[in-house]
């Protein structure tokens, strides 16, 4: 379901959960490139880039990429609507991380951006997240300057991209667990919510109870719904769908177990994440 490393537009039509992810535009000179090492803090016992850790990394270098277009001053804040991320092969300590980033869709408040990380000895996780333009003054979505755009559309043909939910909040009701998640002063970022990298550390939580998941390549969705803020109850609400019973996730899914995360403050949903092997 990731795309290989060829190609240059974002032609292909599907959407959902088992979407192919626009294969890296590489060479092409609007693809960003860096490098940096893979540090202890980012790592599980195992040496493994961990899912939070890779987060951060995603974040990092869209900052990075922002400064580099010149449009941090003019465009500084986005919120991240759904991150999609394929561990391929995991990427293990001391090794290198090479992370690409380009556009793969375009609308006048928003965009979808590929970040491709890789190792120097094969490790790979792909990404891909849908970014809002934030207002400063009313927090809410804002246009995004037409020379911003018109750069960001050199690496795909897809401008009038949509939102599109693909998960659903499952019920306390019929939950295989339900178990508390403590948010903390320093999960807290510059909108006053947890961060989204905080989120993802919820996967590595479960990994930890189902290491089965990383036995082959995963994919992980995160969609957000609404902020978590400091002083809230976060409880994460675990169904197990089996295979046979996972058509609510589209067609392409049937055949696998699908296990979603539905992160719930009360009875409203903050954001539901999916794990399935690819």
């Amino acid at each position: 379901m990731t795309g290989n490393p060829t190609g240059s537009t974002n032609t292909t039509a599907n959407t959902g959960l088992a979407k192919t992810m626009m294969p890296v535009p590489d060479p092409h000179p609007d693809v960003f490139d860096k490098e940096w090492p893979l540090r202890v803090g980012d790592i599980d016992r195992t040496g493994r880039l961990r899912f939070d850790a890779a987060t951060r990394h995603i974040q990092d270098i869209g900052q990075d990429h922002l400064r580099e277009l010149g449009f941090e001053e003019t465009h500084p804040l986005w919120i991240v609507r759904r991150t999609m991320i394929d561990l391929i092969k995991p990427i293990e300590f001391q090794d290198m991380l090479r992370c690409r980033r380009w556009c793969s869709g375009t609308s006048n408040r928003w965009c979808e951006m590929r970040v491709r990380i890789d190792g120097r000895r094969g490790g790979l996780m792909e990404s891909e997240a849908f970014w809002i333009n934030i207002n400063r003054e009313t927090q809410g979505p804002a246009r995004i300057a037409d020379d911003f755009i018109e750069g960001l559309q050199r690496t795909t043909d897809v401008d009038r991209l949509r939102w599109k939910p693909y998960l659903k909040a499952g019920s306390r009701e019929d939950a295989t667990q339900i178990r508390e998640f403590p948010v903390r002063v320093s999960d807290i970022d510059l909108f006053d919510h947890m961060n989204n990298a905080v989120y993802w550390s919820v996967i590595e939580d479960y990994l930890y109870t189902a290491p089965e998941l990383l036995e082959s390549p995963l994919r992980v969705t995160i969609e957000h719904d609404a902020a978590v803020a400091l002083g809230d109850k976060l409880e994460i609400i675990v169904h197990v769908h089996p295979p046979g019973s996972t058509d609510q996730f589209g067609p392409e899914l049937t055949d696998r177990t699908v296990t979603t995360l539905t992160y719930a403050v009360g009875e409203e949903t903050k954001a539901v994440a999916s794990l399935f092997s690819l």
